[in-house]
């Protein structure tokens, strides 16, 4: 799996997990459901460790994801930055995996 982390969402990404004074071997789970305009949507939460039997792993700019091997398939080549909106700072994740379907509505 690898995973492409803009140095701004980088720096983002270790203030939160600074924040909830996460473990050394926290890790960003990132996963794939059901919904959203595309027939998907991008998830992220923070964990305090991986199943090195059934996920995968990466880092980029000193940040470790973990995703199911199943699901790394699909996660592959994934964009996240960090963005400011009207609605305030998110993370804007590019799957390239994905059709994009030009929607604007939400922004996700």
């Amino acid at each position: 799996m690898q995973i492409v982390l803009t140095e701004t969402a980088a720096k983002a990404m270790k203030q939160i997990l600074a924040d909830r004074e996460a473990a050394d071997e926290a890790v960003i789970r990132l996963e794939i459901a059901g919904g959203g305009c595309s027939g998907i949507q991008h998830q992220m939460d923070m964990q305090d460790g991986w199943d090195p039997e059934v996920d995968e792993t990466c880092e980029e700019h000193g940040v470790r994801f973990a995703a199911s091997k199943k699901m790394a398939l699909f996660l592959t080549g994934t964009e996240i930055d960090a963005v400011e909106t009207p609605a305030g700072p998110r993370f804007a994740i590019t799957n390239p995996n994905v059709p994009q379907t030009g929607c604007a509505g939400c922004g996700g």
